[in-house]
C-alpha cells in the first residue's frame, strides 16, 4: 500500500493508511436529545442537551460564536434552534507525508508562500475564498489565538516566550472592553448606521482609523510590562480583530475601483488599518478577490494586491508594476518547490487581465525608522496589461502580471522615490534657498524651498531649538524626580514620573504617545534616568527630514520629507517665554503671529481617552518672532493632522512648562503639518482662514 501511495495511486478499496489519520477527538461529549412531536409525551434524557446551529447563527440562547463565526449581535436571535448545520468549516486531519512518500501530497500543500491557506478556512460572501483563509470579516488564528504544535488550539490565557508567534487575546491584566468603552466615548458612532458601514465616507474612514491605533497603542501600553516577561504581543491584530467583531469598520462591501474615503497616496502602518477601511480585505495575503456573475457562474477578479517585496516583484518603474502570483515558493517542511497554480488569486488576476478591470494597487515599503516593518502605501488604480509565465528563481514556474497605473491620478509611490532621490543626492530638490537653516542647530537638517515665486526667505529670526526661561518658575508643590538610573521602565511603581502619569508610561516602547492628555510629565534634568530613557522623546530634537516651504496662499509652511506615524513628535514649540499679560498689547500691534498661548482651547479636541482641555500648572505665553525653531511655521487648519500636547518637566529649581507636537494621523510625505490654533478666553479679532479644508469653519483667532 505504501509503494501505491508513493505513486500517488488510490487505495484499494475498503483499506486506508492509518499512520495518516490524526488522532481527532471529540470537542464535547454529549448526548444527542431529538425533538419529539408535539402530541407525543417526553422522556428524560441523561446529559446536557445536543443543539446544532449554524456557525453564522442564529444561536440559541447562552451559545455564542466560536472563531472564526464572530456575527454581529443583531444577527443572534435566542430561542431560536436549528438541526441541520451548514457552511460548515472542514478540518484537514490528515498528515503531510514525511519525505519519503512525498509523492502521496494531500490537497496540494505547497508550505508558506503568498498564497498559503490557513488550515482553518473560511469562505467569503462572493462565494470565494481568500488566500490564506483570511477573509473581510476574519483573521487567521494562528496570528490571533495561536496554535500547538499539533494544531490543537491553546487556552487563550496560555502564554508562550517571546518569538513564539502567539497572542494573548484574554487576560485578567488587560480589559480590552473597558479601553474600547472609554475611546468609543469621545467618537460618534451614532453617525454608523449600516449604509455607512457598507459604503463609507472620508470622516468614516479616518474615525475608524483612529480608533484602531487609539486602541493599539492603548493595549500596548497596558501590556508592556507583559511584554518585558516575555510575552509576544500584536495589538494591531487584537485591536483589528475586536473591532471587526464588534463591527467598528466602514466600506464593509467589498468592490472595484475607487474605495470612498481612501484618497490615493494615502499610507498604513499596519494591515489590519487597510482591512477596517475596505481597501484591502486580507489581513496577511497579497490578493483581493471578489466573484461576479457571469451568465449562470461566478467568476472570480482581482480587486486589489499588496507589492511588499516578498516575491520577485519589478517595482522600480514608478508607473509599471511586474507582479507576481501567489504559490509555489521553497518549501522548507517538504525541501522542494512547485510550480504556483491558476487558482484562487492567480486565477483572479487572469480573469482580470481578459475583463480589464480596475485593480487597487498597494505597495509595500521599508520603514527607515523600524526596518523590520512595513510603509504600504496606497498608489491608486491599475489595468491589468499582459500576463505570462516564466522561471523563477527557485526554478518552478511563476505567473507575472504587468500592471500599468491609469493617468490623470495624484502623485503616490512615485513622490516617495522622488523624495528617496533628494536625500541620496541623486536628484537635487528644486527651490532651495539654504539647505539648513538651522545652521546645524538640529541634528537633522531643515531646508528652506521656494518653488512658487521669488521671495528668498521668511523675515529673518534666530534659530533656537529649545523653550528660552528668562527665569526659573516657582512651584507650590516640591519636585520629585525619578531615580531610574538605568532608564523607566513600564511597570515600576516605584519611578515617581510614572507616578505622575497614572501609573504608565506615556510613550509606548517605539517612542508612539500613547494619548492626549491635559498634562504628560516627562523625565526632567533632576531625574537620574539617562538623556535615551523612553520617558524623554521630546528632548531629543528632530526625528524626521523637516521642510519650510512657501505655500501659495499662507505665507510659509512646514512639512516632512519622511512619513510620520500617528502618534509620533514632531517637534516642540520654541522661543522666548514672555509674560502673558503682554499678549493683548502684542495683538493689537498686530505682532501676534509667531506668538503661542497656551490658556487657548482647541475647537475640537483631538478624539481619545481624554476628554478635558490642556490643564497646565500656569498660564504660558512664547514668542517666536525673534527666536524660534521651525514650530513658528506651523499654519491653522480647522482639519489638523497635528496636535499641541503640554509636557511637564521637572528640574532642581522646580518645573518646567513645554509644548510639544504629534500627529493626530498618518501623515505622508510632503503633506503639510498643521494643528488648530484654538479659541481664547477673551473675544479676538477672527483670520480669515484659507485652509481648504471640507470642516473650514472660514476663520481663525
Amino acid at each position: 500500500m505504501d509503494q501505491n501511495l508513493g505513486q500517488d495511486s488510490v487505495p484499494a478499496s475498503g483499506s486506508f493508511d492509518k499512520s495518516r489519520v490524526l488522532d481527532v477527538r471529540p470537542l464535547r461529549r454529549l448526548v444527542p436529545v431529538f425533538p419529539s412531536p408535539s402530541n407525543m409525551p417526553s422522556f428524560p434524557t441523561p446529559g446536557a442537551p445536543f443543539v446544532c446551529a449554524p456557525p453564522s447563527g442564529p444561536f440559541p440562547s447562552g451559545v455564542a460564536p466560536f472563531y472564526p463565526f464572530f456575527s454581529s449581535v443583531d444577527s443572534q436571535r435566542p430561542n431560536v434552534y436549528s438541526n441541520t448545520i451548514s457552511d460548515a468549516v472542514p478540518i484537514n486531519s490528515f498528515r503531510t507525508p514525511p519525505p519519503s512518500t512525498a509523492g502521496a501530497r494531500v490537497n496540494g500543500d505547497t508550505g508558506p508562500s503568498k498564497g498559503t491557506r490557513s488550515r482553518f478556512q473560511s469562505q467569503s460572501h462572493s462565494g470565494f475564498t481568500d488566500e490564506d483563509g483570511y477573509d473581510s470579516q476574519s483573521l487567521n488564528m494562528n496570528d490571533v489565538e495561536g496554535t500547538s504544535k499539533s494544531g490543537r488550539l491553546r487556552k487563550r490565557s496560555q502564554k508562550r516566550t517571546r518569538g513564539s508567534g502567539d497572542i494573548v487575546l484574554n487576560s485578567p491584566e488587560v480589559d480590552t472592553d473597558a479601553i474600547l468603552s472609554n475611546i468609543l466615548l469621545s467618537f460618534n458612532l451614532a453617525e454608523f448606521d449600516a449604509s455607512r458601514k457598507t459604503d463609507g465616507d472620508k470622516g468614516s474612514v479616518g474615525c475608524i482609523l483612529l480608533i484602531f491605533d487609539l486602541f493599539r497603542r492603548k493595549i500596548s501600553q497596558a501590556e508592556d510590562v507583559r511584554e518585558a516577561h516575555g510575552v509576544s504581543r500584536r495589538p494591531d491584530l487584537r485591536a483589528g480583530a475586536i473591532l471587526m467583531n464588534k463591527g467598528i469598520r466602514t466600506n464593509a462591501k467589498k468592490r472595484i475601483g475607487l474605495v470612498p474615503g481612501v484618497e490615493v497616496g494615502d499610507i498604513f502602518f499596519f494591515r489590519m488599518e487597510m482591512c477596517l477601511v475596505g481597501l484591502h480585505s486580507p489581513s496577511m495575503a497579497g490578493i483581493d478577490y471578489m466573484g461576479l456573475k457571469v451568465s449562470q457562474e461566478e467568476e472570480p477578479v482581482a480587486v486589489s494586491i499588496v507589492s511588499s517585496g516578498g516575491y520577485e516583484d519589478n517595482v522600480e518603474d514608478a508607473d509599471v508594476l511586474i507582479y507576481s502570483g501567489s504559490g509555489g515558493n521553497f518549501n522548507k517542511k517538504d525541501k522542494e518547490v512547485m510550480d504556483q497554480k491558476l487558482e484562487r488569486g492567480n486565477l483572479a488576476l487572469e480573469k482580470s487581465v481578459h475583463r480589464g478591470n480596475e485593480i487597487r494597487v498597494i505597495r509595500g515599503l521599508r520603514d527607515a525608522t523600524n526596518p523590520s516593518c512595513k510603509i504600504y502605501v496606497y498608489d491608486g488604480l491599475y489595468r491589468i496589461q499582459e500576463s505570462w509565465v516564466e522561471k523563477g528563481k527557485s526554478g518552478c514556474n511563476v505567473f507575472k502580471y504587468k500592471l500599468v497605473r491609469l493617468p490623470g491620478q495624484p502623485e503616490a509611490f512615485s513622490k516617495w522615490k522622488l523624495v528617496q532621490q533628494w536625500k541620496e543626492s541623486i536628484t537635487s530638490r528644486i527651490g532651495v534657498i539654504l539647505p539648513d537653516l538651522t545652521s546645524g542647530a538640529e541634528n537633522i537638517p531643515v531646508s528652506l524651498v521656494n518653488d512658487v515665486d521669488d521671495e528668498k526667505g521668511p523675515e529673518y529670526f534666530s534659530y533656537l531649538s529649545s523653550l528660552k526661561y528668562s527665569k526659573p518658575v516657582d512651584s507650590v508643590d516640591s519636585a520629585v524626580a525619578c531615580t531610574c538610573s538605568g532608564g523607566c521602565l513600564p511597570g515600576n511603581s516605584n519611578c515617581a514620573c510614572i507616578q505622575k502619569n497614572a501609573g504608565y508610561l506615556p510613550y509606548t516602547a517605539n517612542g508612539i504617545v500613547v494619548d492626549q492628555k491635559s498634562l504628560m510629565h516627562e523625565c526632567g534634568s533632576s531625574c537620574l534616568c539617562p538623556s535615551s530613557c523612553r520617558n524623554r522623546v521630546s528632548q531629543g530634537g528632530l526625528k524626521v527630514h523637516l521642510e519650510v516651504f512657501k505655500t501659495r496662499n499662507k505665507g510659509w509652511g512646514l512639512r516632512s520629507w519622511d512619513p510620520i506615524r500617528a502618534g509620533a513628535f514632531v517637534c516642540v514649540y520654541a522661543g522666548e517665554v514672555i509674560d502673558p499679560s503682554k499678549i493683548e498689547e502684542l495683538r493689537g500691534e498686530n505682532e501676534d503671529d509667531y506668538i503661542f498661548d497656551a490658556t487657548r482651547k482647541p475647537v475640537e479636541p483631538v478624539p481619545g481617552d481624554s476628554h478635558v482641555a490642556p490643564k497646565i500648572p500656569f498660564p504660558l505665553a512664547i514668542s517666536a518672532k525673534s527666536v524660534g525653531n521651525v514650530a513658528r511655521f506651523m499654519n491653522h487648519s480647522c482639519s489638523p493632522n497635528v496636535f499641541w500636547q503640554p509636557v511637564l518637566r521637572e528640574n532642581n529649581k522646580g518645573y518646567e512648562l513645554h509644548i510639544a507636537f504629534y500627529a493626530i494621523r498618518h501623515i505622508p510625505p510632503m503633506a503639510e503639518l498643521t494643528y488648530d490654533y484654538g479659541r481664547p478666553d477673551k473675544a479676538e479679532r477672527r483670520k480669515h482662514c484659507q485652509c481648504g479644508s471640507s470642516k473650514c469653519r472660514g476663520y481663525f483667532f
